[in-house]
């Protein structure tokens, strides 16, 4: 009986030498064998590109064709697909995708920020062109959301995600709960140990949530990536203070990326997409996460709830994702960017975050003197808030030691009626510095 014929090697260009990049060939050279068994062919690295070729990053380029500018790879001879880990969300990493998908050849690629902006774009591009473009790295690195997403949980309807989707606030939050220290101590402990950037903007202000979660949004639900539309805030003003006041109250702060949408009987359906800190109460499936792990959970209609969690960083573990998509690629499985094709990908209308009802902590600094918890009332009662319990501490509690805490826990009230309270306060001067308004998930 003849053997069947077994392809030739799947060729691969990589653009971008950094630690994942590095990490992408030193995980293709260790389990080679081990690739081309379940790929069904031999994947090899055959040209990179990176800023600088003098670099030593303990790999040998003389291997492969060096390429100057990496959109060189688009059209360099003899390649099956393009890696892209250059980062960024326009630029060289734009360029490359852009012509290597014109050029009818696949793209994989870990880059959030350019898929959270470009992404339906890109993925028409690869429709017209034959071609396919993959991002599973994208989003929870080696945690396999997006694969469970598109096909674990294709056959149902999902109408909400919540995620832990940063792995550095994440370990910041829960270094917090442990020491009692606040956000500045801690930010600097988490740089010393890596956990944090010298920049730590996009992480502890929230945009590298909102890129994933534009992306996870997209997936679910079958829309457009609407990056632009997501709502977010981050963790720098939560304090030690703040933390402690949530554990007493039987709660843990977490910053949650949620998304969920309206859906109405002959209506269009509305998409929210919010990231921002929460309390969660402890028995909320994210309520334990701990450290820089990275979860989410996500509602089926069939499924029902289902939680994956894992590393959401570092470069083993986005290299395993990447490698993930490159087999998937050498198999000749192509699929959609989003699961549907992009002509099926509507634009989604954003929904009113005002109209969402919630319990909310609200942590004001406030001067030591009377009137001010009627000043208080008084705002809470002309929003039409309801407050449900009120903590005076009573130590100073400000960066000057000027102010005292007060704690608000509110009933159920719409956040337009949260935020008309608050806006009636901020030019007291009772109020010493502005207050900090955190919602209440329900488990």
């Amino acid at each position: 009986m003849t053997e069947p014929t077994r392809p030739g090697p799947f060729r691969l260009g990589i653009a971008g030498l950094g630690t994942v990049g590095t990490g992408v060939i030193r995980l293709l050279d260790e389990h080679a064998d081990l690739l081309e068994a379940r790929a069904g062919r031999r994947i090899e690295v055959v040209a990179v590109s990176a800023r600088d070729r003098s670099r030593d990053r303990g790999i040998d380029l003389d291997r492969w064709t060096w390429c100057a500018n990496p959109a060189e790879l688009a059209g360099l001879a003899g390649l099956d697909a393009v890696v892209e880990v250059v980062g960024g969300t326009d630029g060289p990493a734009l360029d490359l995708a852009q012509a290597a998908l014109k050029a009818g050849r696949p793209v994989v690629t870990a880059n959030k920020a350019m898929i959270a902006a470009h992404g339906f774009a890109l993925a028409e591009t690869a429709e017209a062109n034959g071609a396919a473009i993959l991002f599973e790295a994208a989003v929870c690195a080696g945690t396999p959301i997006l694969q469970t997403l598109r096909e674990g949980m294709v056959g149902n309807r999902v109408d909400r995600i919540e995620g832990i989707l940063n792995g550095t606030s994440n370990y910041i939050l829960s270094a917090m709960e442990r020491s009692g220290e606040d956000f500045a101590e801690t930010l600097g402990e988490a740089q010393r140990l890596g956990y944090a950037e010298a920049d730590p903007a996009l992480d502890v202000d929230g945009g590298d949530a909102a890129h994933k979660l534009a992306i996870l949004a997209a997936l679910a639900f079958g829309l457009r990536p609407d990056f632009a539309g997501v709502e977010v805030e981050g963790i720098r003003d939560i304090r030690a203070a703040d933390i402690l006041q949530a554990e007493r109250l039987g709660y843990s702060i977490r910053l949650v990326a949620m998304a969920d949408l309206e859906r109405q009987e002959g209506a269009p359906a509305r998409l929210l997409q919010r990231v921002r800190p929460c309390l969660l109460p402890a028995d909320h499936p994210l309520a334990d996460i701990d450290g820089p792990t990275n979860a989410v959970l996500a509602q089926g209609d069939y499924a029902g709830p289902i939680l994956i969690q894992g590393a959401g960083a570092g470069s083993e573990s986005t290299a395993s994702a990447i490698v993930a998509d490159i087999v998937a690629l050498a198999r000749g499985e192509a699929r959609p960017a989003f699961a549907v094709p992009s002509a099926g990908l509507v634009p989604a209308e954003r929904a009113d975050s005002g109209a969402r009802e919630a319990r909310y902590y609200l942590r004001f600094v406030v001067a030591d003197r009377p009137g001010v918890l009627a000043e208080l009332a008084a705002a809470m009662r002309d929003a039409r808030v309801s407050i449900q319990s009120l903590i005076q501490e009573g130590e100073s509690v400000g960066e000057d030691e000027a102010g005292i805490t007060i704690a608000v826990v509110t009933h159920k009230a719409p956040a337009r009626n949260v935020r008309e309270a608050l806006a009636q306060l901020k030019d007291s001067p009772s109020i010493a510095e502005p207050p900090l308004a955190m919602p209440i998930m329900m488990s």
